[in-house]
């Protein structure tokens, strides 16, 4: 079968020809799949940054983002039937720490990730254990459910608290904060305010439903979400850049005792006044990783189902799966939404 792969350490994939994983062990299924998408974290691996490095141990299939066709199950597999159309949860719970074992698979201390520490989904097919598979209901489309995993995530971050009336900020309009700002007006957000630089996510925000999309480098941040919040600031902030001046910012804007989700990741250790941004103010900080197995699922679908969330303008590329190049450039450039490869 085709697969981009990982091949050696250094900048780059390779598309070849590897095995198709057809033996399959207790519990575990063959998917067919048929969209895949590309993620930040396939950037990073394709880039060789210092956590690839650390994390990546080529020769490995790459991805993670999919949808596909069961085509064979394992002893043992009873939720699953060949012929389903499923999507996958990327994260591999071992179902037998605390924390899985108390209904938070998705904090797993032991998981492992599909494309991270096995090989992924950048192929024509995948071998998954049952446990992390979700099907998919008619109505959804291939696109659309390639992307369903990273959709998770901006879900997991804006449901954390009842949005209804309330005032929202977003750092950060990369395809999850742009999907995030989706989700907080069809939850019923009064007012969206997203903050980003490079012009092409200012105008996917706007597209995604933000009512106002702000530039740091032309206006103070913090004073004008004051001036559009009558002094108050937002009841709710989406921290999704990982940057240091955005999360500055958005702790400055959020009025007291608001809420703050965190899912940006930061490059390192950071540094802020935590007395006078978080603890004088009451703020309450949800640190924000994966999605909930399976409430987050079920969230997300019914709102794609339901037509309650629209991720046309999201999807910004769909490639065949031996252009995956053009649409790597396109990412880094910062000139693409979600980038969805066709495997079939």
């Amino acid at each position: 079968m085709k697969a981009i792969v990982k091949e050696k350490p250094g900048i780059g994939f390779t598309i070849k020809e590897v095995p198709v994983p057809e033996e399959l062990a207790a519990n575990e299924v063959l998917v067919k799949v048929k969209r895949a998408s590309i993620c930040g974290t396939d950037l990073h691996i394709y880039e060789w940054n210092n956590w690839a490095q650390q994390k990546i141990r080529p020769p490995q299939v790459a991805g993670h983002e999919f949808t596909g066709e069961v085509i064979k199950v394992g002893p043992g597999v009873t939720r699953v039937s060949v012929g389903d159309i499923v999507v996958a949860e990327t994260h591999i719970p071992c179902q037998k720490c605390l924390q899985c074992r108390t209904g938070r698979m998705h904090i797993c201390k032991d998981m492992e990730i599909l494309g991270v520490d096995r090989d992924g989904v950048f192929a024509s097919y995948v071998r998954v254990p049952e446990v992390v598979l979700w099907k998919v209901p008619e109505g959804i489309s291939p696109e659309f459910a390639s992307i369903m995993e990273p959709f998770g995530n901006a879900v997991h971050t804006a449901l954390v608290t009842d949005l209804t009336g309330k005032n929202v900020l977003i750092t950060g309009a990369g395809p999850i904060g742009v999907m995030a700002a989706a989700i907080a007006k069809s939850a019923g957000a009064a007012k969206v305010i997203v903050t980003e630089l490079k012009a092409f996510r200012k105008q996917l925000a706007k597209k995604m439903g933000a009512d106002i999309v702000l530039d740091p480098r032309e206006v103070n941040v913090e004073k004008e979400v004051k001036r559009l919040t009558d002094g108050n600031g937002v009841d709710f902030f989406m921290e999704m850049s990982g940057n240091l001046n955005a999360f500055k910012d958005g702790l400055k804007c959020t009025t007291n005792g608001g809420e703050v989700s965190l899912l940006g990741v930061f490059p390192g250790e950071i540094d802020i006044d935590i007395n006078s941004l978080v603890i004088f103010k009451g703020l309450t900080l949800y640190g924000i990783t994966g999605r909930r197995m399976f409430e987050t699922w079920q969230i997300a679908t019914e709102l794609l189902k339901n037509k309650r969330v629209d991720l046309t303008p999201v999807v910004t590329h769909v490639l065949k799966m031996e252009d995956w190049e053009k649409g790597i450039e396109s990412m880094l450039k910062g000139e693409a939404g979600k980038v969805v490869l066709e495997i079939e």
